[in-house]
């Protein structure tokens, strides 16, 4: 709902703050006063082109702000906001706010965050809805019209949404099935070679590795078999050095006690004998380990250039080629068990495409009901403000097969024949601007409540008419007004005035050169002379006074 609007430096309007609260707001004036300025700024804030001949002469800058009570949590309003991260305080409005240079260049913010000309559309277009002779949008567009309907019909469009995606998952899944199964096919006897090849070969998890290592120590240990034997002789028999340390101690062990530094002598011969010992052990492990075998050497090598051969084939580290086999073995498999899960994928889209042809069918069945209830609400709407010979329908249409989707099966359009035998058609192509904007009136009084925006303007719907149908479009515009909406309507009309909870009134007055159209709240003797005014003309008469007060005593 809009709470107040702010516009500075808009064609005649030097300044202008303006609160609005809910229900019926009529705004009214002599012609040329400048309410069509209003409805233009108002329309610059929620996203219209910037024309730089809104900004007032004289000055370089034109700005409007638009305050709105924020949308709740869960609304659609409230997802696209979350989704363009425009932040809302707790207990803090929804700013709006649209600044327009001379020279053409424009800025938009939402809560002061900047944003696009397009997102202000948008979020605009679910903040408020303007019917007006040339407006577009609403209700016009054919687009909306399904969830309206819906709404009209407490249509659970949930189920039918759900269905949809499952069938539409079922098919994916199909389909990716299929092509992996002609692709299998394809290339089984490719297939079946590779299977055969590396199931041969049985590579297993980071043998490379341990073959490559096992191939350099034969080599190395080719290399220095010579020196180790050397080295290893210095080690064996009687005469070596650790034999010969090892009789030095015995010999010294019986002279240990007969003076300190000979039992020191000693444990330096015992740690010698130690270290020797484990020099000799490893030096074993190595002659072991880098033993030099020609036919254990060919063998690691020849299973080594293997492995790496069948990498460079398949385009993989060798160390993958067990992972390989896995795979192409699975996609052999997948050829002899592809038709029975061919057969089971199918199984699972016939079934859930009866789900969603259930569910849509029963939709559609609920939408064609409602559509009938909504033809003989707007009629009993048509007759009061003259277009009795007018004619309103629902039209549901079966679409073909390809086009069903998540919000089911059927197309949706709004039509009207304003004279008797005249074909129907859509309501922007057939109705003058006057009966354009009653037809609007009656169907959003029929729908009530549902579905919208919860600000409403009308721009000028009584044009043309008068009496009995002013007085009719009053009382409908009021009623609406009641239903939890704002409706703001700007009117010529003294019976569609007499209708509003608030009342502005617009006016112009020129200063030398300097001309300025200004609006004000008016008070309950305000409006009583206002609605005089529109009653009388020029002059306000006695007569046209004790009129505006029987109109405003109907209330």
């Amino acid at each position: 709902m809009l709470t107040a609007l702010s516009i500075a430096n808009i064609v005649l309007i030097e300044r202008l703050d303006l609160d609005f609260e809910s229900g019926l707001g009529v705004l009214t004036g002599e012609t040329g006063a400048g309410k069509s300025i209003l409805l233009d700024a108002l329309g610059l804030a929620l996203g219209a082109r910037a024309d730089s001949a809104l900004v007032r002469q004289g000055t370089d800058k034109a700005q409007v702000t638009a305050s709105f009570v924020p949308p709740a949590p869960g609304t659609p309003l409230a997802a696209l906001l979350a989704d363009n991260e425009v932040a809302i305080e707790v207990g803090e409005p929804l700013l709006i706010r649209r600044t327009l240079k001379a020279d053409g260049g424009s800025r938009a913010f939402l809560n002061d965050q900047p944003c696009s000309a397009a997102l202000l559309r948008e979020v605009g277009g679910h903040l408020v809805e303007i019917h007006g002779q040339h407006d577009d949008r609403g209700l016009l567009a054919p687009a909306g019209h399904r969830a309206l309907l819906d709404a009209y019909a407490r249509a659970d469009t949930a189920a039918v949404a759900s269905a949809h995606a499952a069938w539409r998952a079922a098919e994916t899944r199909l389909a990716a099935a299929r092509d992996a199964l002609t692709e299998a096919t394809r290339d089984r006897e490719w297939l079946e070679h590779c299977v055969a090849e590396l199931q041969a070969l049985d590579p297993q998890p980071g043998e490379e590795v341990e073959l490559a290592e096992a191939r350099a120590a034969m080599q190395k240990g080719e290399k220095i078999a010579g020196d180790l034997g050397t080295i290893l002789e210095a080690f064996e028999g009687s005469e070596s050095g650790p034999a010969q340390l090892r009789g030095a101690a015995r010999r010294l062990d019986r002279l240990a006690g007969d003076h300190p530094l000979l039992a020191e002598a000693l444990a330096g011969l015992d740690r010698a004998i130690i270290e020797a010992d484990e020099a000799e052990t490893k030096l074993h492990e190595a002659a072991r380990a880098m033993e030099y075998d020609p036919d254990r050497l060919e063998a690691t090598e020849t299973r080594l250039f293997e492995l790496r051969a069948m990498g460079r084939k398949h385009n993989v580290q060798p160390d993958e080629l067990a992972e390989l086999t896995g795979t192409l073995a699975a996609r052999l498999d997948a050829i002899e068990g592809g038709s029975a899960g061919l057969a089971k994928l199918e199984a699972a889209v016939a079934e859930t495409a009866a789900a969603y042809t259930h569910a849509a069918t029963a939709l559609s069945d609920l939408r064609a009901k409602a559509a009938t209830r909504l033809d003989a609400a707007v009629a009993g709407e048509l007759v009061p403000l003259k277009l009795d010979a007018a004619r309103f329908q629902t039209r549901v249409e079966r679409l073909s097969a390809e086009r069903w989707g998540p919000e089911g099966m059927d197309r949706v359009e709004y039509l009207i024949s304003t004279n008797p035998g005249a074909p129907f058609a859509p309501l922007a192509k057939i109705a003058s601007g006057g009966e354009l904007s009653r037809f609007i009136l009656a169907l959003k009084v029929a729908l009530a409540e549902e579905g919208g925006a919860d600000t409403i303007i009308f721009d000028e719907i009584d044009r043309g008419v008068g009496g009995a149908v002013a007085s009719a479009i009053g009382e409908r515009l009021a009623r609406l007004a009641g239903a939890g909406k704002q409706l703001l309507a700007v009117t010529h009309s003294p019976q569609v005035a007499a209708k509003g909870a608030a009342h502005f009134v617009i006016a112009k007055s020129s200063e030398g050169v300097v001309t300025r159209t200004s609006v004000h709240a008016l008070d309950e003797a305000g409006r009583r002379e206002e609605i005089a005014r529109m009653l009388s003309g020029a002059e306000v008469t006695a007569e046209a006074r004790a009129q505006a007060e029987r109109l405003l005593e109907t209330l």
